[in-house]
């Protein structure tokens, strides 16, 4: 993303919080990454001195919570349950598997930009397990077949063919 563009939106988005104070922090880093994704230093540096906070401040917020992230999320985020039920239940086989099929490792964006994957340690559906989320979206008591199937298709809308 461009980085003047993405500045120009951080100044958008801070013009829907006028009269803002640090109890809109949270608010506001949530919504800058919803709308780019996540949070690059520019709209670090835009929030710390719309807010009048030290930037030091607005990055220590926002690297305490795990749901905020520094660097591009890729199209499909992708998140995979270790807790314990969907640990017993399979979800290493299925991590496995795709971690293989799209050639990264935990935490990490493909280099198309398309998939991120995430380790969570637990969805909150244990009587669902084991439990994926892709972009918010859960897909529960996945097998092998399934997320085979769900990764194919993901691939097949992006028009992405191994070769």
């Amino acid at each position: 993303m461009d980085s003047n563009k993405c500045q120009k939106s951080t100044t958008e988005i801070l013009e829907e919080f006028p009269n803002a104070k640090r109890d809109k922090l949270i608010p506001i880093l949530q919504r800058i990454q919803d709308s780019h994704r996540y949070l690059s230093k520019d709209s670090i540096r835009t929030i710390s001195r719309f807010l009048n906070l030290p930037i030091t401040k607005v990055y220590g917020v926002a690297s305490f919570y795990n749901q905020f992230c520094f660097e591009p999320l890729g199209e499909y985020e992708i998140k995979i349950c270790r807790g314990t039920a969907c640990h017993v239940t399979g979800s290493l086989k299925i991590l496995k598997y795709i971690l293989s099929e799209l050639k990264i490792n935990e935490n990490e964006t493909t280099n198309d930009g398309l998939f991120t994957i995430k380790i969570v340690s637990c969805a909150g559906a244990c009587g669902l397990a084991p439990v994926i989320s892709i972009n918010e979206i859960f897909h529960s008591q996945i097998t092998l077949e399934n997320v085979k199937k769900i990764i194919l298709n993901l691939k097949k809308k992006e028009m992405i063919y191994e070769e």
